[in-house]
């Protein structure tokens, strides 16, 4: 019985411990969820949040929070069109950090989306 408990708890601490950092396992990004966002909705308008969601990899919830900032902040706009939702993007809206405002939104689509 000893023997078990320990392993139990070899197994516990395990799982607990953290994993070294692989090229594989990084999680970084170039862009932000932000970003990702957009561009899955630049590319269909017409996507229900869930499959932006999947899309990205974040969790709906997340989404939501996101479109609403972007709604906010005068760069996505939607349409209700019968049950469901058409997202429409302000190109001319001016990229917000100063390192990158002399570009706008439009310039970033275009850059992502050109081969």
């Amino acid at each position: 019985m000893k023997a078990d408990s320990y392993i139990i708890a070899h197994m516990k601490v395990e799982a607990l411990s953290p994993k070294p950092a692989t090229s594989q396992s990084s999680s970084w990004t170039f862009f932000s969820n932000h970003a990702h966002v957009l561009l899955s909705l630049y590319r269909n308008p017409d996507s229900t949040l869930r499959d932006v969601a999947n899309q990205v990899g974040i969790t709906e919830r997340a989404v939501q929070k996101i479109v609403a900032e972007l709604e906010a902040a005068n760069v996505l706009s939607k349409t209700k069109v019968g049950r469901c939702n058409r997202y429409s993007i302000n190109k001319k809206k001016r990229l917000r950090h100063a390192i990158e405002s002399h570009r706008n939104v439009g310039d970033l689509l275009r850059f992502i989306e050109t081969d």
